[in-house]
């Protein structure tokens, strides 16, 4: 059942088609900075006009190392997550992994996201359908940008009615991606809003040998272009630090860099809609 809140955010990015924003740390790092980073990132977005959803993960199962951090777990990351949502009213965004872990995560956020690796996973596909809840599913990097019309076909045979695409990049190489614009309009004609991760994006997974390293230079440049090619929403890990980051700080925006980054994004996201393309 859907309460307020999860109603508000469906009828502005499926309804209204507002441009929006999701956007906080990789992962749960405690409590506290959560609470800072969501606190931070809503007043900027709030001054915007902006719609904004939280996101960070309990659990980061694809670390390129044994021992690099993975989070705070299902249950405290569950907790943290659920007292952002009530204490800002804003509407939540996490990662599944498993089939099993769908009904608990769904008694919390509003958003269930597919990691890349896992899109073509289609019991977690139908698990995440059938708790009722938007899911939002990373195109993996080894997909077209048509494949992910499968994807759709699995979540609206399992019920799911609200579903969005997100682009990540595509694997160039090794160590690297790129984003091939073309794939935006090719997902938009699923009728699905799709959105751009920039920050994932700039990744050069496993670029450090034990860790990931990343491009954060060009999230503007990205950021931009995505907008300007009509994306219905932007996806950006944000970091008050990124350079202590427990995860992906080598691609994440600085927090001082996002209100400006905002501001231009906003008068892309309004050109473009007067002159849809």
């Amino acid at each position: 059942m859907m309460d307020n809140l999860h109603k508000k955010i469906v009828n502005e990015i499926f309804t209204k088609k507002q441009f929006f924003l999701i956007a906080g740390p990789c992962v749960l790092e405690s409590e506290a900075h959560a609470i800072k980073m969501a606190r931070e990132i809503q007043k900027i977005t709030s001054q915007l006009d902006i719609c904004y959803v939280f996101k960070a993960s309990y659990d980061k199962a694809n670390r390129t190392a044994i021992n690099s951090f993975r989070g705070l777990g299902l249950e405290e990351g569950l907790r943290i997550l659920g007292l952002i949502r009530s204490e800002f009213n804003l509407p939540i965004l996490t990662d599944i992994h498993e089939v099993e872990q769908a009904k608990a995560v769904a008694e919390v956020v509003d958003i269930l996201q597919i990691p890349a690796f896992l899109c073509r996973q289609t019991d977690l596909l139908i698990a995440a359908a059938q708790t009722g809840k938007i899911v939002n599913v990373k195109k993996g990097q080894f997909l077209a940008p048509w494949d992910m019309k499968n994807v759709v076909e699995k979540l609206t045979a399992s019920g799911c009615q609200t579903a969005m695409l997100t682009e990540r990049g595509a694997s160039f190489g090794y160590n690297n991606l790129v984003v091939d614009m073309r794939g935006f309009p090719i997902m938009r004609e699923f009728n699905r809003p799709v959105v751009f991760d920039v920050t994932h994006s700039l990744q050069r997974p496993g670029g450090l040998g034990n860790a990931t390293g990343g491009d954060s230079q060009f999230i503007e440049n990205l950021a931009r272009a995505g907008v300007a090619c009509g994306v219905d929403g932007i996806f950006m890990e944000v970091h008050d630090n990124p350079a202590v980051a427990l995860s992906d700080g080598p691609n994440a925006l600085p927090l001082a860099r996002l209100e400006a980054l905002l501001v231009m994004l906003k008068k892309i996201d309004e050109l473009v809609k007067k002159q849809p393309i």
